[in-house]
Formats: structure tokens, sequence, C-alpha cells
């Protein structure tokens, strides 16, 4: 058995932007991260367990630019039952104080959620609820436009109301806890979101992450095998 880290996952599940603090003071103007989780096991049991997720942001005055990418594949016995990926990106522009609008896009494609993919656009207001040393929380809500294209029938073109909330605690100067929510309404059905992840930094570069996500969709195809998917995983995230 061959594992970098170690990785549970139950389900296929995207990842969205939630609602980002704003970038620090002493940020610097262009950073990223790489995060990748990766399990073999052979013998009773032939399976193996790929994560990928980046993440790179750059700053323009009050501009803050962000572009996500992730991919997800589960196989077992040379059979996948889980296939994800995403391409992602936001636009945020702070104004002095705590408001902020922002805007995003995302493409999203889970070979067993039912849809063929997913093309959401969304945009509206902010607000930093709280910022300190040890506490971040901010919350977010605005108007979207989401397309369904199903498998074997015409696109879903559907409006959306979104709202996010993002709270992160820094308890010592090496490890943080985050939770991060996000609801998407539409007359078709309701999409919530959560992920609660657990950051130790082990240097300048490197972190171990621990995490759990849920995806919860109220009403999905006929030919989705479950209505929530779960994905816990332990991770090496690399920060430049």
């Amino acid at each position: 058995m061959f594992g970098t880290t170690l990785l549970w996952t139950t389900g296929a599940i995207a990842y969205p932007f939630y609602a980002p603090p704003p970038p620090k003071e002493d940020s610097p103007v262009f950073s990223g991260d790489a995060e990748l989780g990766f399990t073999h096991l052979s013998g009773n049991t032939d399976s193996q367990t790929l994560i990928g997720k980046s993440r790179l942001t750059w700053l323009t005055g009050q501009l803050t630019h962000s572009l996500r990418g992730e991919v997800r594949n589960v196989s077992k016995d040379g059979e996948t039952s889980a296939e994800q990926y995403l391409l992602a990106g936001r636009e945020r522009y702070d104004f002095s104080g705590p408001h902020y609008l922002f805007g995003f896009a995302r493409w999203e494609k889970d070979r067993f959620a039912g849809y063929d993919q997913q093309l959401s656009v969304i945009g509206g207001y902010g607000r930093q609820l709280l910022e300190s040393k040890r506490h971040t929380l901010s919350l977010e809500a605005g108007p979207g436009y989401r397309n369904d294209r199903l498998r074997d029938t015409d696109n879903e073109q559907l409006a959306v109301a979104y709202t996010a909330l993002d709270y992160r605690y820094r308890f010592s100067e090496f490890a943080d806890l985050a939770q991060e929510m996000s609801v998407e309404y539409t007359e078709a059905n309701t999409t919530a979101r959560s992920l609660t992840s657990l950051t130790a930094r082990l240097n300048a570069k490197l972190s171990l992450r621990l995490s759990y996500e849920v995806k919860h969709n109220s009403q999905p195809p006929e030919d989705a095998s479950e209505r929530t998917d779960t994905t816990t995983s332990a991770s090496l995230l690399y920060s430049w």
C-alpha cells in the first residue's frame, strides 16, 4: 500500500468560492496554493483515489482576482465511482470599510451527479462582519444564472438566489479552523454546500489540511444515485 496522504472519499463534490475574506495589507501581489491527496490500495482491495486543487490570486488596486481548478477521481477494482472537474474565476472589489462587490463564474462536470455539466454566473454584495487577529467572518448574497445540461433532456436555464458565509478562527500561529457554507436556490432545486477544514502549517510553504465537505441537492436528476455527497480528506497543501 502506498499513499502520499490519507484520503477517504464517499462522493465527488464541487468546491465553490463561498465568501473568502479580503487580502491582508501585507499580502503579495501574486500568490497561490496547490493541494494534493493520493492513495493506492492493493491486495485484498484494489482502489485508488486522487484529489487535486489549485488556486491563483492576484491584486490590482481594490480588485482581487482569483482562479480555481479541481479534479477528483475514485476507482475500485477497475471501476470509476467518482469523477469530477471544476474551473472557476472570481472578482472582488473592496470599498473603504467592510463592504465589497463580487462576481464569479463556475463550470463543473460531475459524472455521477445526474448532470452532463453545469455553468453558473453569480454576482452581488458582501460585507465583512468580523475581522481581527484571530477571527474573520464575511457574508455575501446576490442573484445569478445557472445552465444545467442534462444527459437525455433539454438544458435547464435557471435564475439563482445565492448566499454564502466564511468564518475563520486562527487559534495559534501555526493552525487555523475554517467553516464555509453556501446555498443556491432555484425553482427546480436548492443546492447547499459546506466545507469544514483544519490547516496546520509545517513550514513557510507546506501545510497539512484535514477537511470535510458536504454537497446536498434537494432535487437532483432521476439518474443521480444520491442527494448528498460527502468527502473527508487529509492532504498536503503547498503555498507560494
